[in-house]
């Protein structure tokens, strides 16, 4: 592994373009982009306040920048740098702003979800969608960005509107079955809608494209429900991660469930395997102080770890949550397939420090990697089985089948990893401190 030097980032905005040439990063008021390969600084653009967030259209020629605060929201183009554009909601206010598919639109989202803005930047041409719903995931599109499901809360009724991209002429508009929609999410296939109920409801609906209802889920009543949904990326599995600390899969044929994944206190899974973080602080002479080392190189201070198989059966770390407080650190939270939809990775929200692994062809546990700190962030490479991981130390974890490694940044200065996500083609990670990013190069696998 090799890392790059250190860069500064603002808000954790950081995002590689989608052609995977280009890195965007935000600094206070400043958009910097560079050359993936060469990191050099390619562009520079100055906004008129501090960006919250930023996100590159789809053709990867034109990046979205949007302050908030003062309602605005502007585009800088990467082939005419001289150009630019800039859209003010005025007093409306603003509280979200994305790109759709084709990456000629922008659709802001105004302040008290009076409306969606759709401006298109070919003809100047501006549509309203009335009633947008203030929920957990309200808008999204289908993969090969031909339709957008938005979700609308009228009369104290959920509904849901399909719209055609091309010209946002309104394809079908339904009823939703839910008593407060949180959230929806298209197949990776485009067929299928699924919309899930708040926390109190323990709904899961499946609708076709033309709106009608193939399939209605419910495991339990008169509990906290659903916590996270996510798709395999063959569209054949739909994930529920609940707060009964149970992942329930249902199938593509049916959309019934085929199994449930529970995260027990003990593991006592023969097949599982439990890999321990186990930390090691080096010990340190008279001779090595020098002051060079103490100025410069802070790897002979830093505490190095490695993993350990653990012998069966294995307790896990279990934190019990405050009954008392509001949305309680309880259920999974987190779900994510691996690209080849062999493996799913989930994170029980009270047993923090642990991350599990499932083998989705057994339908089983096949690992639990247990650190010593809560896991912050993890994400599958693009195109192989290997998991990367962060806990907001100064490591990066990785996992596959053939088993785990820590690995520490060896960077200038105190480099804590808060979050990380792959580059496109899988060769590297972006790791994001609190304010600096660095890129670490990963050494693909040896084919077997």
């Amino acid at each position: 592994m090799n890392f790059s030097e250190v860069f500064k980032q603002s808000n954790q905005l950081c995002k590689v373009s989608p052609d995977g040439k280009y890195l965007a990063t935000c600094v206070q008021y400043r958009l910097v982009v560079r050359d993936f390969n060469s990191l050099q600084i390619v562009h520079l653009y100055t906004c008129l306040d501090q960006v919250m967030h930023m996100e590159w259209s789809s053709d990867s020629l034109f990046i979205l920048c949007a302050m908030y605060k003062r309602g605005l929201v502007q585009v800088w183009s990467l082939e005419q740098p001289d150009w630019h554009c800039k859209i003010d909601e005025g007093s409306i206010g603003l509280v979200s702003s994305r790109w759709s598919p084709d990456g000629r639109h922008v659709l802001n989202t105004t302040e008290f979800n009076l409306r969606v803005t759709v401006w298109s930047l070919c003809t100047k041409a501006v549509s309203y969608i009335k009633y947008p719903k203030a929920c957990q995931k309200g808008v999204d599109f289908t993969a090969d960005g031909r339709y957008m499901a938005l979700a609308e809360r009228r009369e104290c009724k959920d509904y849901i509107s399909v719209f055609v991209c091309d010209d946002w002429h309104l394809l079908r508009h339904f009823e939703s079955e839910t008593q407060d929609l949180a959230g929806l999410e298209w197949s990776p296939n485009c067929c299928v809608l699924a919309v899930w109920d708040n926390c109190l409801e323990y709904k899961i609906l499946l609708y076709s494209l033309d709106g009608r209802l193939l399939s209605s889920y419910s495991a339990y009543e008169w509990s906290l429900g659903i916590k996270s949904v996510t798709w395999s990326p063959s569209s054949q599995f739909l994930a529920v991660g609940s707060y009964d600390e149970k992942v329930r899969i249902l199938n593509h044929i049916t959309w019934k469930k085929i199994t449930e994944f529970e995260h027990p206190t003990t593991i006592i899974n023969t097949k599982a395997v439990v890999f321990k973080e186990v930390e090691k602080r080096p010990v340190v002479g008279s001779e090595d102080l020098s002051i060079h080392q103490l100025t410069v190189d802070n790897s002979l201070f830093s505490t190095q770890s490695k993993y350990e198989i653990t012998q069966l059966p294995a307790q896990v770390p279990v934190i019990k949550p405050d009954p008392d407080r509001a949305n309680p650190k309880i259920g999974i939270s987190a779900l994510a397939f691996s690209a080849d939809n062999r493996f799913l990775a989930t994170k029980n929200d009270n047993m923090p420090q642990s991350l599990w692994v499932w083998d989705m062809l057994r339908l089983s546990l096949l690992a639990v990697l247990e650190q010593t700190a809560p896991v912050r962030c993890f994400v599958w490479d693009p195109h192989r089985p290997r998991l990367a991981l962060c806990t907001g130390n100064t490591k990066v974890y990785l996992w596959s089948p053939a088993g785990c490694v820590s690995v520490n940044v060896p960077v200038e200065g105190s480099f804590q990893v808060q979050s990380l996500f792959w580059h496109c083609s899988g060769s590297s990670l972006v790791l994001l401190s609190k304010e600096h990013i660095c890129l670490c190069y990963v050494e693909a696998e040896e084919e077997k």
